[in-house]
Formats: structure tokens, C-alpha cells, sequence
């Protein structure tokens, strides 16, 4: 049975026991739903209330359209040997172009939607649509495989350190598709169909959006989960950090160091164990005796500090009984409220720590009192959102109890519900600025100010490689704030020749991200507790040839800011983010789509990373649809052709749109 509902804006069809539901969600866009018996309002997702829009929704016998803007929903109950099922698709309205379409798994049985019950109302849930051939598909969050186009590949819906899952995707066919639950599950992006799968859920909820470009698919789909805020100034500056600055007088001196030789400086970070005990959420006053001053003298330096808070919580912190007692931690569904184990200050093994509860408002509240009081109030306004994931060993999150529900329905929510916790508590302030440097994220984690990086990475040119491909989808994915560890995180010889020149590779890349950050782990590295620190990770340890090209980098970062500056408004009000594939500027062009090893910053500077060691010359493709001007030489380039760029140790290959009004010397 097909009817109309809600004034007539909304199709609603009942087969057998399951209800599908179709509706207008913002311009061009349609979300789906589907459950046994009932459409259920209170399941946790992304999406924020849409604009209102004009539809026409029809129906005959056997089917039904959804006409919102330039995309339809057409609904069909089908025949088969079991009985009726519904199947949808979409297809463009001025062309009736398919777009995409569910399929049934089978010609008997199951149809496009699978419910395998696991007990007390939820169960295992698959959505099934076809597969198209030539197809691209881009997004998905970030993750290490390094590949930009995902077509083929089979990915986990959890989320893990420098595998962040957020499950909406681009496609070349141009259609975004959002999976909107936060169950932990998989995508499985085949040549015979894709299917997403929730491991257990109670139902199914996606959303759908068309436009003529990719950057339309974007902005329509930053208007349905929440515009990024706009970025303060200041942080598109340089951030100074190494795994551990032990002391007040240790960091200071790293700052005034900067402004002593004259370099660019906007952040310092204070990280982990700093604190007295995990989840104390405050300066041990052994190391940091005086945070206040230490604060106000970065403030006369024109430098921010920055504070790692986690959400763990240590069964010795002052604040664990509070939390336990009232509910605020995040339970389990057998055993202690515990989730990993921590070498925590003043015990020599590691013991079991728990997380607190960020779906929780209570719990969001109760941080955020916390942090103002032994941070904000001291002048932090820079947040370092470590482990939040969040950080579970052994990682079983459907053993979790959350406020919002069982871990498998919505586990892959913590990091977005965290930065919310920051967010709200800022805004509470009546503080419009909000940075916060996050590990992991999920669909609309981008309006509550998350910036994301790239996690525990390699310092190895293989992994260089894969931040290119890795921070681009991100970009797709609707977070247009990202950077990488300059350098990776995980080793890497400050003494080393050949360390050093992946480091300086690495800084000539990362002038050109959205945040230009400097975090490692180097070498000699000490076993994981509160005494670690690692090797010396400043500008001037890798000795004076290196230091002089990566001074250059940082003026060259000054120099750049103002641009930046201009795309970072442009992803806060339209949603398209500072770093690009060259296909999002250039959809025409059917070789860029292919391009996954240089890349766009805003739409007039095209970046090729140097990404192999020993280098001398460096292939380019630069689009057509424009000239391009070598940014080093003055060169003049016709576009839709490719290009050898000779090496050098000076500067990566960069290319200027021409008439483009950019200074980069």
C-alpha cells in the first residue's frame, strides 16, 4: 500500500510488516527510512532539521513519485516468488537519468532490505543497490588504504586511530549518499552491488542528494548536516608540538626560541600527562606550577596555547567517583564500567580506565564545567580532542552502553558527541571560536568546530603518499579542516639524512593543508608512561640545510593566509572545503577524476607533492578548462595536459590558475 502523507510532502509504503518512508530533506534531497511495523523518531543521526522545499508527491496502484527539485524518488511495489517488496530509485528529474537504485539480493529472497533479527527489537540490517560500470565513489572519512577513489573496496563502519568512519560518499554519477546511522557495520563497494550493513539497529535511515556538480552534491550536503564554522585567523597559522613537552619552562622555551629567530608561531600544545591523574582534566602543578603566567606570556608572544583533553577517566581521578556514581561514564553490557588499560602517574603497570558518557548532556555538562574551570579560565581556547574515538582496548564496541543507546547502534557517534560537549560549553561562554583538534569524527562533526588529522600515522614516504589521497576524502567527506602529523608520528631520526628529507618534503606539503601542523613521536623514543617525551621535533632540529627550507615553508605559509583565509569562508558558508581533488573544480574533465596524487587548495593553486625520495623531476597534470602558470618559473601551461617538472630541494611543484591573484613569493 502506497499513501501520502504530512499535507502530501511525504510517501509512505507498507508491505507485509515493513514500513518505508520517503521524504523532502533540503533542496534536491530526499531522506529514506525503513523498520518493521513503524518509522522510530528517536534513532541518533546526523542530519539537522532541512529547509523547507516544494514538492509533488504522486501515487497510482503500484507506485509512487517524490518530485523535490532536480531529484525524484520513484518507489515501486514489485513482484516476486515470496510476495511484494518495495524498491526505490533515483533519477534525476529534468532527464529521468538514473542516478541510483536499490536491487534485491536475490530473485526470491531477501529483497533490497534485510532485517535479521538480534532480539529485543533490533537486528542486523542490509541496504542493497546496484553497481554501475565506470562508476568513482570518494569519501567515506579517512582511512589508510591509500586510495582516493574506493570503488571496490570493502570498509568497516567503526571508528579507530587514523580510521575514521563517516559514512557519506560521492559519486562520479552525481549523487551523494549518506548512511545515516552510527551503528558499527561495513560498505561494501563491489562490482556486483553495494551494500551498506548495520552489525545491529533498529532501522534503516540514508539520505540522498543530486546536483549538476560535485561541488553542489557539497553544499547540499553541509546544509543537511551542519556549515563548518568559520575559522579563526589565527589558526591558519603554524602549530608547534612533539609527542611531550614535560614542563612550563619547556614549552615557553620552544616559543620564545620562534620569536628569537623570527619564525611565524600561532599554537603551542601542552599534551598528555600533564595532567595529575587521566581524567582529572587539569595541570599537575609539579610541571606546570603556574599556567596562568605561562599563558599570559604566550598571549604577549601572539601565540595560543592548546591542551589535550581525553575522555578517559582513571579509577584515580578525583573526578571518577562523581562520574560512576551518577551515571555519567559509559557502561558496558557485561562487567566494570572499564575499556582500556593506562600507565597512569604514580603506578608502574598499567590499570583499567574508563570514558566518560559524551550522549549524555549531563555528562557533556559536567566536563565542560570542569574544563573551564582548570583550563578556560586560566585563557585555553585551543583544544586537542585526543582519543576520541574513542580509544577502546580490546575494541569491542558492542559490549558498550551509552546514554543514546548499545554501543553496535552508536558507537561511531562519540567523537561528534564530544566535540559537541566543547561546543556547547563555548557557546555557553558566549566564545564564537571553536577549534578543536580531533582524532576521529563522524557525520556533522564539522558544525561543532571538529578539525580533524590523520592520526598515529608512519614517518614513512608511504604514508606521505597516503595523507594525499586520506585528507582529500576527508574533504569529501564534509570536514573541510584537516591536517597530518608534518613528518608522521610513529618514529623518524631527527639525525637521519634521509629522515630529513622526507621531513622537508612533508612541511613543502603541509604549507598547503588546512592546518599546518608540526607532532611525532621521534627518535630515541621511550616506553609508553608518564616519563615519555621523545626526540627533539623543532623546526631547527634537523639540522641548518633543513632548517632553512623549512623556515621558508613557514613565511611561505604567512604569505599564503590571506588566500586561505578566503577559501575557509567559502567552505563555512557553502560548504566546499580549502583542500580539493582537482575534479571538484575542473567536473568536466574527465582525466581529473582519475588524479589522485596532486591536488587543489581553493580554486587557483594546484599542489604536486613530492612523495618519493631522491626525486628529479615530477609528472603533472594540469586540467583543462584553464591556463596554469609554474608558480616558481612564471611558465605558462595550457590545461588538459601533463607536465615534467624538474625537482629541486627548494620547493614542491606548484601551479597558479593564470590571472589568478595569489603571492607565493
Amino acid at each position: 500500500m502506497i499513501t501520502i502523507r504530512e499535507d502530501g510532502r511525504v510517501l509512505e509504503v507498507t508491505v507485509q510488516h515493513e514500513v518505508l518512508r520517503v521524504e523532502p530533506w533540503g533542496p534536491d534531497s530526499v531522506r529514506v527510512r525503513a523498520g518493521q511495523h513503524t518509522i522510530l523518531d528517536d534513532v541518533p543521526g546526523a542530519l539537522v532539521p532541512p529547509k523547507p522545499t516544494d514538492v509533488t508527491v504522486t501515487t497510482e496502484e503500484r507506485e509512487g513519485r517524490l518530485v523535490n527539485g532536480g531529484l525524484t524518488a520513484i518507489v515501486e511495489i514489485a513482484e516476486s516468488d515470496t510476495g511484494d517488496s518495495a524498491l526505490l530509485r533515483f533519477v534525476r528529474t529534468c532527464s529521468g537519468e538514473e542516478l541510483l537504485a536499490e536491487e534485491r539480493a536475490h530473485f526470491w529472497w531477501p529483497g533490497a532490505r534485510l532485517f535479521s533479527a538480534t532480539g529485543n527489537g533490533y537486528a542486523r540490517l542490509e541496504q542493497r543497490f546496484a553497481a554501475y560500470e565506470g562508476e568513482r565513489l570518494y569519501g567515506l572519512g579517512q582511512h589508510t588504504h591509500g586510495r582516493l577513489d574506493q570503488k571496490g573496496l570493502v570498509l568497516d563502519l567503526v571508528q579507530r586511530n587514523a580510521e575514521v568512519s563517516i559514512p557519506f560518499l560521492l559519486s562520479s554519477r552525481g549523487y551523494g549518499f549518506l548512511w545515516n546511522l552510527p551503528a558499527v557495520g561495513r560498505v561494501e563497494l563491489a562490482e556486483n552491488g553495494t551494500r551498506w550493513v548495520a552489525d545491529s539497529a533498529r532501522q534503516i535511515d540514508y539520505w540522498v542528494t543530486a546536483a549538476a556538480t560535485p561541488a553542489g552534491i557539497l553544499s547540499r550536503y553541509a546544509d543537511a548536516t551542519g556549515h563548518a564554522p568559520m575559522l579563526p585567523e589565527w589558526a591558519a597559522g603554524f602549530w608547534q608540538s612533539k609527542l611531550r613537552y614535560r614542563t612550563q619552562e619547556e614549552l615557553l622555551a620552544v616559543a620564545r626560541e620562534h620569536k628569537r629567530r623570527g619564525l611565524p608561531l600561532s599554537v603551542i600544545v601542552t599534551d598528555f600527562f600533564h595532567w595529575t591523574h587521566l581524567g582529572d582534566w587539569r595541570f599537575d602543578p609539579a610541571e606546570w606550577p603556574d599556567p596562568d603566567a605561562m599563558i599570559a606570556e604566550l598571549d604577549e608572544l601572539g601565540v595560543k596555547l592548546m591542551v589535550s583533553v581525553w575522555p578517559s577517566v582513571s579509577p584515580l581521578s578525583e573526578n571518577y567517583p562523581h562520574l560512576l556514581n551518577e551515571g555519567l561514564l559509559a557502561g558496558t553490557e557485561q562487567g566494570v564500567p572499564f575499556h582500556a588499560p593506562w600507565k597512569d602517574k604514580g603506578f608502574d603497570t598499567k590499570l583499567p580506565v574508563a570514558f566518560y558518557d559524551p550522549t549524555n548532556p549531563a555528562a557533556r555538562e559536567f566536563l565542560w564545567r570542569t574544563v573551564k574551570r582548570n583550563y578556560y579560565d586560566k585563557g585555553v581556547r585551543v583544544w586537542w580532542l585526543d582519543a576520541c574515538e574513542p580509544e577502546i582496548q580490546p575494541g569491542h564496541p558492542q559490549n558498550l552502553r551509552f546514554h543514546a543507546g548499545p554501543g553496535s547502534e552508536v558507537f561511531n557517534l562519540y567523537p561528534m558527541a564530544h566535540a559537541r560537549a566543547f561546543a556547547e560549553g563555548l557557546h555557553g561562554e558566549g566564545d564564537d571560536e571553536v577549534v578543536l583538534l580531533c582524532r576521529s569524527a563522524w557525520a556533522g562533526s564539522q558544525r561543532y568546530g571538529a578539525a580533524l588529522w590523520s592520526g598515529d600515522i608512519p614517518a614513512t614516504w608511504e604514508s606521505l603518499r597516503a595523507q594525499v589521497r586520506a585528507g582529500l576524502n576527508v574533504a569529501l567527506s564534509g570536514i573541510p579542516w584537516w591536517t597530518t602529523d608534518i613528518g608522521g608520528f610513529h618514529g623518524g631520526d631527527p639525525g637521519s639524512p634521509e629522515y630529513r628529507e622526507l621531513m622537508v618534503r612533508w612541511f613543502q606539503y603541509g604549507v598547503f593543508c588546512p592546518l599546518f601542523r608540526l607532532h611525532g613521536y621521534r627518535d630515541p623514543r621511550t616506553p609508553f608512561g608518564p616519563e615519555m617525551e621523545g626526540g627533539p621535533n623543532e623546526v631547527w632540529s634537523y639540522g641548518e640545510e633543513a632548517y632553512e627550507l623549512i623556515a621558508n615553508c613557514l613565511r611561505l605559509r604567512e604569505r599564503l593566509r590571506p588566500y586561505l583565509m578566503t577559501q575557509l569562508r567559502a567552505a563555512h558558508e557553502q560548504g566546499l572545503p580549502p583542500l580539493r581533488p582537482v575534479f571538484l573544480q575542473f567536473p568536466a574533465d574527465a582525466r581529473a577524476w582519475e588524479v589522485d596524487d596532486e591536488f587543489l587548495l581553493g580554486p587557483d593553486i594546484l599542489v604536486a607533492p613530492v612523495l618519493a625520495p631522491g626525486a628529479t623531476a615530477r609528472e603533472v597534470y594540469l586540467p583543462a578548462g584553464a591556463e596554469w602558470v609554474d608558480a616558481w618559473t612564471g611558465t605558462t601551461h595550457g590545461g588538459g595536459e601533463t607536465v615534467s617538472v624538474p625537482v629541486v630541494r627548494e620547493h614542491i611543484p606548484v601551479f597558479l590558475r593564470a590571472g589568478a591573484d595569489v603571492r607565493l613569493r
